[in-house]
């Protein structure tokens, strides 16, 4: 259930309020930059398809159903952005050292971190996380949309189909390959 709070900022930005909008803008930049980062691979121009997502929502939030939540949608047109980018370059980004160590919100993917980890343990998520990061960007982009999708923004299988715009088969086949061919990958590192 969408909260009405919400539900009535996506009203009034439908109907051209500005300062509605960038409300939501400032509730949803953080999901959509991550989701830009994550598929394009660097921060400049995760920055830029974010900020182009948000331009496009704008153009198109008249016909926005603001009785349905801004999040999937946003972060539709982020992925859509994203692929059409890539498919438009034919070429894997290259990952640097810096873009590695230098995320908003990196990959908690150690049982460690609800605690204080000593160094080592720091030194060690780091790592992996970098390693991780390095595998997910040799993926083609539709595996990274559904590996980003599924495990760093925790849509259901349904949500993913909604915001990739397949079959519901299609996304779970995906999710399936995707994973399989990133662990092949962690395995050679």
């Amino acid at each position: 259930m969408l909260a009405a709070d919400e539900q009535d900022w996506q009203r009034r930005a439908a109907q051209g309020d500005r300062a509605a909008f960038a409300w939501l803008v400032q509730q949803h930049q953080t999901a959509v930059f991550n989701v830009a980062y994550r598929l394009l691979g660097n921060r400049r121009d995760a920055e830029d398809a974010a900020q182009e997502a948000f331009l496009r929502a704008f153009r198109n939030m008249a016909r926005f159903d603001s009785q349905r939540p801004f999040r999937p949608w946003i972060k539709r047109i982020t992925t859509n952005l994203c692929l059409n980018r890539l498919e438009a370059q034919r070429v894997r980004p290259a990952i640097t050292e810096a873009d590695v160590g230098n995320t908003d919100n990196p990959a908690n993917l150690d049982e460690w971190a609800h605690h204080n980890p000593t160094p080592e343990q720091r030194m060690l998520a780091q790592e992996q996380a970098g390693d991780i990061r390095a595998a997910i960007l040799q993926l083609p982009p539709h595996y990274r949309a559904v590996i980003e999708l599924r495990h760093f923004q925790e849509l259901s299988y349904e949500e993913m189909a909604v915001v990739l715009e397949r079959p519901l088969s299609s996304v779970k086949s995906d999710l399936f390959r995707a994973r399989k061919k990133l662990g092949d990958l962690l395995q050679q590192t």
